[in-house]
This record gives structure tokens, sequence and C-alpha cells, in this order.
């Protein structure tokens, strides 16, 4: 059987090599955004094969086995877990180019040891392997997070989540990780989505109280804010399609709260109104607190109607929004500005060609607060791949400064995706190794990779200001 081998993946010079091994390769993992499942690493879960490890929720392998017309019934329907497997061997040699090639052959050489090349032949003797060492203590979930050195792992959490499963794992000794809630008020936000109402009283319950009018729903983030920090958050996170900025008061804010409330339509002036606002509260709330806001800009989701009736959402029926950031943005940080209650913000785009715009804006609002307070974010979903990242670094070391940058996240719901640490490692030292061989940096390899080590793990210790003891 042939071979993939990974040692020199992406790497295609000698200083990239050097690079990648003396100084990216060993650094600890920051995971500072993902969504991992916290029950599952207090529980320390035993996966019950191949399939729920590497398969189930993943749709970047849905959408490519849907676009090589494999039958639904075994990506997300009622096919056995092993068929389904076997469906996804069958795809695999038909990716070439696309990132989750490398990724495939990564993630069975990292987790099981397997450098040969996936195809529907060997197929049952690597899903007969895999499963069997699925039996080990390392490849459970708490034990795969310390097999690949992740010193923090922060999850995506909802306002109303009783963080209970959190509250296990910091009270068990033998679970190395930090794995922290991020803040998600989203459905907060959300004001003309189906069931608001029945949220509000939801969120209200986690906060034992009441949410009647928009002056209660401010206390009651705020409260649950003070209950995330207790917790360990550090971050908030945002999801948006368009940023859509207009300027209101909180009075006009809490009328439009109420109609809200009252089921009545909302007009989309109103509906970004009441967005503005309460995000601008919520900013401010942030920077009191020290805590690392997160703007996902730009996604356009389950837009398959159908498929969203059969199998529900996200489920990889996504796709990037083109429309224009830049003076909504601006105001947006700049009222925070204002008011200097900014806090560290760090914006992703799904819109490759926002990059150089939003490396711009961000310059508008650096402070000698922190190194790098504003963050050009890392590729993003659609974008997490060789040309996308080289994209990202290069927009955002032209334009502003890349040693400040706190580096690559997984943003998955999967424990068998932390390979594209690695990934992304590779990417960059790759291009710092291009510019040495082209004579745009020295061959002086302890201060070049010393920065690589910075955006691999240090800049984001220094950032997010989370204890590792």
């Amino acid at each position: 059987m042939t071979h993939f081998y990974t040692e020199n993946l992406l790497l295609t010079n000698n200083s990239a090599k050097k690079l990648y091994f003396e100084y990216a390769a060993g650094m600890p993992i920051y995971d500072y955004h993902n969504h991992l499942n916290p029950a599952d690493v207090a529980a320390n879960k035993q996966f019950r094969n191949l399939t729920e490890l590497w398969l189930d929720g993943d749709h970047y392998k849905w959408r490519a086995m849907r676009w090589l017309g494999i039958d639904e019934s075994l990506i997300t329907g009622e096919a056995g877990d092993q068929e389904k497997f076997m469906a996804w061997a069958r795809a695999v040699p038909r990716l070439v180019g696309n990132p989750l090639y490398h990724w495939s052959h990564l993630e069975l050489a990292r987790y099981f040891g397997i450098e040969e090349r996936l195809s529907e032949e060997n197929a049952e003797e690597i899903w007969h392997r895999c499963n069997e060492r699925l039996q080990e203590k390392s490849l459970r979930a708490a034990g795969i997070l310390e097999q690949f050195d992740v010193r923090v792992a922060c999850t995506t959490d909802d306002p109303a989540d009783t963080l209970a499963a959190h509250g296990q794992i910091a009270n068990n000794g033998e679970i190395a990780a930090k794995v922290l809630p991020t803040f998600r008020p989203d459905r907060a936000l959300n004001i003309t989505a189906p069931g608001f109402q029945e949220y509000m009283a939801e969120l209200g319950q986690a906060a034992g109280c009441t949410v009647g009018s928009y002056e209660d729903l401010l206390e009651v983030l705020k409260s649950r804010i003070d209950y995330f920090h207790a917790k360990g958050c550090r971050l908030s996170d945002h999801g948006f399609g368009a940023f859509p900025f207009e300027r209101t008061t909180e009075r006009e804010t809490g009328q439009i709260f109420a109609k809200a409330l009252r089921g009545e339509m909302l007009t989309e002036s109103e509906e970004n109104r009441y967005r503005t606002f309460t995000l601008l509260r919520l900013g401010e709330m942030y920077y009191d607190r020290g805590w690392a806001m997160q703007l996902h800009i730009g996604a356009i989701r389950n837009n398959n109607d159908r498929m969203l009736k059969t199998i529900g959402k996200d489920s990889g029926y996504d796709s990037i929004l083109d429309y224009h950031l830049a003076a909504s943005l601006n105001a947006f940080l700049n009222e925070l500005e204002t008011g200097n209650r900014l806090p560290k913000t760090i914006v992703y785009s799904l819109y490759p060609y926002h990059y150089e715009m939003l490396a711009t804006t961000i310059g508008n609002f650096q402070s000698s607060e922190s190194a790098g307070k504003l963050q050009l974010g890392s590729a993003w979903w659609f974008n997490d791949q060789k040309e996308g990242m080289l994209q990202q670094l290069k927009a955002l070391s032209s334009i502003g400064v890349i040693s400040t940058f706190v580096g690559m996240l997984t943003d998955s719901r999967s424990f068998m995706s932390l390979p594209r640490h690695e990934y992304f490692r590779r990417v960059l030292c790759r291009l710092f190794g291009e510019w040495i061989e082209e004579g745009e940096l020295p061959a002086d390899y302890d201060y070049i990779g010393g920065i690589v080590q910075d955006i691999c793990y240090h800049n984001a210790v220094r950032y997010f200001g989370i204890s590792l003891s």
C-alpha cells in the first residue's frame, strides 16, 4: 500500500523545515476558539468508533461528500457507522487539492500512526485498527487534549448555560488542560429569530429573574457575564452575517425590545439598531473585565431550505457573504473607543477580500494597553487552508504587525481537528522560510524562530491573560 508521508508537508525549502522542526512543532496548543462539547471532556468520553470521532458533526467532510454525489444516507442519514466510514474512504482519494486531503492524512498519522493513503482498498483494515486504538485512554476526549499538549481550550457557550461541565473539569485534577467557557450571546442579539421570547424567559431563569424590559435584559447579561467570569471565561464571541451599524438611544432600544416581546414584527432598521446598541453595551462590559471580544463576520447560513427542514441547521449549507463592512465596523469600534471602553477585539471575516481593509481598520484603534490589542483574526472556516492562511498572513504582515498575531484556532466540534494547528504552523514556517530564502528576512533562526513561537503560542498566553498555573 502506498503511503502519504506527512513529514515535510507544505515545507518547501530548508529554512521552512528548520523553522518548523526546531521552533514550531514542539510548541503547546492554545486553542482559544472551538466548539468542543465540554461534557465530553468532563466525562473523558470514549468514542464508540472512528465515525463518531471523525465524521459526526464535521460539515467540511459532509460538503465534500455531497459534491461527489454520495447519498445523504451515507453522510448524515440512517446508514451504519461503518458504511459511512467506507463512503468517506471512497471520497478521500478524489479530494486532491482540497485541504481535507491533507487534514485527513495528518489526522490518521497523528492520532493513529497510520501513514498509508486512505482508500477504499485499505478502508476496512484502517477501520478496525483505529477502532482498536480507540480503547486506549490517550484517545478519549480528555486524553486527546493531553496527547496534543493543549494548554487552553475555550469552548463556545450560551449565556443561559449552567457551565456545570466546566466546573467538573476544573475540579478534576487529572485534566491538565484549561477548558474554559466563551460567552456567545447570539440568541440575545438575534431579536427577530424564532423563539426569541422563549429565550428571554430561559435567560431570565438562568439569572434567577424575569426579563420584562430592556433594562432587565442588560442587568441579566451583566449578571451572566459575571457568572462566566467567575468560571474562568475571558472571551466573548459573536457571529454575524453582515455587520450593520445604526446609532440609537437606550430609550428607542427599549421600545424595540418591548415590541419584540409582544411578538410584533420589527423593521430591518429596528433590528439593526437593537443589535448595535446591545453590542456596544456588551463591549463596554467586556472592557471592564479585561475580556477579548471576537467578531465572526460574513457567514450566510442555512441556505438550502429543503435540507434545513430535513436535517437541521449547521449541517453544511452555509456560504461566504459578500457585502460592505468598512464604514460600519469603523463606526462601531470608534463608538467604544470614544468612551475609552474598547475591549481587546479579534475581527474575523469569512470574505477574504476584507483582509486588507480589516488590517487598516484595526490599525486605527491600536493602543498602549497591549501589543496587538486589535487582531485580524486567523483565516476562518472556508479560508483555513493553505491559500486562505497565506492571504491572511500576508495582509497582516504587509499592513499590520504579524509578530503580535495570536495565531491559529480549530473552530471545530471535532476532537480530531487539533492537527489544524500543525497545518497552520507549517504554512507559517513556509512563508517565513520563503522570506529567508529570498533574502527578505535574515537567516537568524533564533530571532525568526522566536517570532514563530510567539505566533504559535506565547502571544495568545499574553493576550488573553488566562492563568496557566
